[in-house]
């Protein structure tokens, strides 16, 4: 059985695992013995505002086999509904095809509810086509065209 909760600091090398568990997260995620700075500040930053959830899933032993990332977004379209954005969605590769991520998504999804968010959104490299089929599966639906500027 899979818990899931607000992550811990002490969570922060193996969400980094998860991350780079990938082709994609290879090539953007630096994993090693010690947690670069960066991702400890960043993951501060993310713990001081209350917007802001990275979440994690744990498994009966207390490993950790999933993330994700929701940011709550006010906004003054829609009358001023807010949205939960989720990112970084990941599920341990050992524990894929048996229903945790949408077990995961069911979770974030409800703790967006509870916020008051009138609308849940996320994007996904086009490259994951896997990945959006699961998510269009879930009902989500490729309503608007991502641009993104690298800096």
């Amino acid at each position: 059985m899979v818990q899931f909760r607000p992550a811990r600091s002490s969570d922060l090398t193996e969400i980094l695992r998860l991350l780079a568990d990938d082709p994609l997260g290879k090539t953007r995620e630096t994993v090693s013995d010690g947690v670069d700075t960066a991702y400890e500040e960043a993951f501060a930053a993310m713990e001081a505002d209350p917007n802001q959830l990275m979440a994690v899933g744990v498994d009966d032993s207390g490993d950790v086999v999933a993330c994700l990332q929701i940011t709550f977004i006010p906004g003054l379209s829609r009358g001023g509904m807010w949205r939960g954005q989720i990112e970084s969605v990941r599920v341990s590769s050992r524990h894929r095809g048996q229903g945790l991520g949408r077990a995961l998504l069911d979770w974030a999804i409800a703790r967006c509810r509870e916020r008051g968010c009138g609308l849940v959104q996320l994007t996904s490299d086009k490259t994951r086509a896997d990945a959006i089929r699961f998510y269009e599966g879930l009902g989500f639906t490729a309503s608007h065209e991502g641009l993104k500027l690298a800096l």
